[in-house]
């Protein structure tokens, strides 16, 4: 009976205990969610406070060179509303007349590039061809090491020949590997030299975070760039103008009227989805993640865009044209200067004419931001 009744004394301090232990838990719930709604409210002294013109963002690096100032003129208020807008951690938007960076977060962070490799790769080819070393019509044999190469490909044979310009459509529009090593090994007589050629030529051209290890964009150690870096070897690309006829094509065929008939599908879908994009190359590796550079125009503005590191390729796509949406909104072309108009005269003594005209070969045009003309295009510190 005694034991009876001490078992009831302890379950009813077990019970008062619980319930106790279940209103402490109610009340700190209660009181966590009133704290938070009062952090949430934004008075009208925030509001103000978040006005502001000029944001710093720092890269997760905190490097001097990563911290951005990024200019909203259209009511983009904070770095987080950007954030929203564009959630690429490794991006950049430049404007090709003026060579200046609209945008960027990250661009100097050294990845893998994947395939996006493959603009040098396309910008020694295009040299080649514009010396004269190379011509559209001349006819390229694969090697048993080109025909070898996984990835994305056209499936050329050991000894199959085509002509330059159906191998150049392959890595172009169907970013190719196996065409990629033909035109490689004709090049520089093995991919090796190719790749020191393309080393060399990001020497030359300024570009910091950038070594090649193989011309394809395969995961290599010591193979990476950075979207700043794979912005202006674009730039460089589209210097060379034919390569629109190639980079525009949405889908064609190579082996025509044959039994080995390749269907290609260009890789880079903003050409059929973005109003103005004509370019430019996509990547994707395990460890890169997706990757592209694209470019579009509007009137007299060209815009290119790099964006690495993506979990999907929907994401990318769709960052990309957030990116381009951006800086086509926020800043537009002024002509200061019309092709042929007079600026300058000067007098010329001894010439035959003696009266010289200065007059500018094209439309001479600066970028300024959108209802403030005054303030002019950005520049990256």
């Amino acid at each position: 009976m005694l034991k009876f009744h001490n078992f009831k004394f302890s379950f009813r301090i077990f019970y008062i205990l619980l319930s106790l232990i279940v209103s402490i838990c109610i009340l700190f719930g209660l009181y966590l969610i009133v704290r938070s709604a009062k952090e949430e409210t934004i008075t009208p002294e925030k509001t103000q406070n978040m006005r502001t013109e000029t944001i710093a963002i720092e890269s997760p690096t905190e490097k001097e060179n990563n911290i951005i100032n990024i200019k909203y003129p259209d009511g983009l208020e904070t770095a987080k509303k950007f954030d929203k807008l564009i959630a690429s951690k490794y991006c950049v938007l430049i404007d090709i007349e003026n060579n200046k960076i609209l945008a960027e977060r990250n661009a100097d962070e050294k990845m893998y590039p994947a395939s996006m490799t493959k603009i040098m790769s396309m910008i020694l080819i295009m040299e080649q061809i514009e010396k004269g070393k190379l011509k559209w019509n001349d006819t390229l044999v694969t090697s048993e090491y080109a025909a070898s190469m996984g990835g994305s490909q056209i499936f050329l044979q050991p000894n199959e020949k085509m002509s330059v310009k159906d191998l150049f459509k392959a890595v172009a529009v169907g970013s190719a590997n196996d065409a990629t090593i033909v035109f490689a090994e004709k090049i520089g007589g093995t991919e090796k030299r190719f790749v020191k050629m393309m080393n060399e030529k990001a020497k030359k051209l300024g570009l910091k975070d950038t070594n090649f290890k193989n011309a394809v964009g395969l995961d290599e150690a010591n193979h990476y760039s950075s979207a700043y870096d794979m912005a202006f070897m674009a730039r460089e690309l589209i210097k060379h103008e034919k390569v629109f006829s190639f980079t525009t094509i949405y889908e064609d065929y190579l082996r025509q009227d044959t039994d080995n008939k390749f269907w290609l599908v260009n890789t880079n879908k903003l050409i059929k989805t973005y109003d103005g994009a004509d370019g430019l190359k996509t990547g994707y590796t395990k460890e890169a993640g997706y990757c592209l550079t694209a470019t579009a125009k509007r009137d007299r503005m060209r815009l290119i865009g790099t964006i690495m590191g993506a979990s999907e390729s929907k994401t990318r796509n769709s960052n990309m044209m957030k990116l381009l949406d951006y800086g086509f909104n926020s800043y537009e072309m002024q002509v200061e200067v019309k092709k042929g108009e007079v600026v300058s005269e000067k007098n010329m003594s001894k010439a035959e004419n003696k009266r010289i005209e200065i007059v500018p070969k094209k439309d001479a045009s600066v970028l300024v931001e959108k209802g403030n003309e005054k303030e002019g295009y950005l520049k990256r510190r």
